[in-house]
């Protein structure tokens, strides 16, 4: 008896669902048609969602100067427009009533999201700030979260630098937000210092002329500029001085450009004109009575 019941109810159950499957099928058969218009339309709506984002970055926003403004704007018109083709899918599809319980849930599920994914979306607020500020732009030179390089991409998420080395660093928008950075690019010129040391012996007046005469020489100085020279301390074997001067500087490679004439420069002045860079001196004492090699 009880095996009867169990078969009854199991065969009335299978019924049920391949009513319930017969009837699917036949609402996706009539559906097909506007199934597939709506994939026509999110298809060509994203096309041409590319096509307006490019003519607008062209034309529309090509008297904007800052490139990290040009690409979020860009993002944007890209997102609205395929944003609009979804909606009109939807409605080809006659899900107007989805949508209403799409948008009807969005705040709860956007407070969820929100708190789900706060690091994410601090970046992408960060990101927008950065793309709007004077301060940092594509190309810039800059130092920040000790790392150096050139400024390649301005996203919602990140910054790439491109290092020296031609290697690429990406760092959170909000680490560049939260603490300060340099940006070299902003300036056409910075002052450098090169550090060098003579002998006791040396005549300190004829140094200092003559290395700023030098110095000046090899690198102009603008109005308002001037080669700085100041003795810093008696080392143990050495009277040490540090000059410094302005320089056209936009990155670091123009820095160690610098150095590098000012520390030939320095080195034949001196040699022509008989100063000494000592080396460091060391004396050593022996206890008396211990014999070296060559006592032996």
């Amino acid at each position: 008896m009880l095996y009867l019941f169990l078969k009854f109810n199991f065969k009335q159950a299978l019924n049920k669902l391949l009513e319930k499957l017969s009837g699917w099928m036949d609402a996706i058969i009539l559906k097909l048609p506007n199934l597939l218009i709506a994939i026509i339309v999110m298809i060509g709506f994203y096309f041409l969602a590319k096509a307006i984002s490019r003519t607008s970055k062209k034309y529309l926003f090509k008297k904007i100067k800052q490139e990290s403004i040009k690409d979020l704007s860009t993002k944007f018109v890209f997102g609205f427009v395929v944003l609009l083709g979804f909606f009109l899918a939807l409605g080809i599809m006659d899900l107007d009533k989805v949508l209403t319980s799409v948008l009807a849930g969005a705040g709860v599920a956007g407070l969820a999201i929100g708190l789900a994914v706060q690091a994410t979306l601090s970046n992408s607020v960060s990101g927008i700030m950065l793309s709007f500020i004077p301060s940092l732009r594509i190309g810039d030179y800059v130092e920040t979260n000790g790392y150096l390089g050139f400024v390649s991409e301005i996203n919602l998420r990140s910054i790439v630098l491109r290092k020296p080395d031609n290697n690429y660093v990406v760092i959170p928008n909000s680490k560049i937000v939260d603490n300060p950075f340099t940006n070299y690019s902003l300036t056409e010129r910075s002052r450098i210092g090169v550090s060098c040391g003579v002998g006791y012996e040396s005549d300190l007046q004829k140094v200092e002329d003559l290395v700023k005469k030098s110095i000046a020489g090899e690198f102009p100085q603008k109005d308002n500029e001037g080669v700085e020279f100041f003795f810093t301390e008696f080392g143990d074997s050495s009277i040490n001085f540090v000059v410094r001067f302005w320089i056209d500087m936009q990155k670091n490679k123009h820095v160690l450009e610098a150095e590098h004439t000012a520390i030939k420069t320095i080195r034949q002045r001196f040699d022509a004109e008989g100063i000494v860079i000592p080396f460091p001196i060391r004396t050593l004492r022996l206890p008396e009575g211990l014999k070296t090699e060559n006592q032996k």
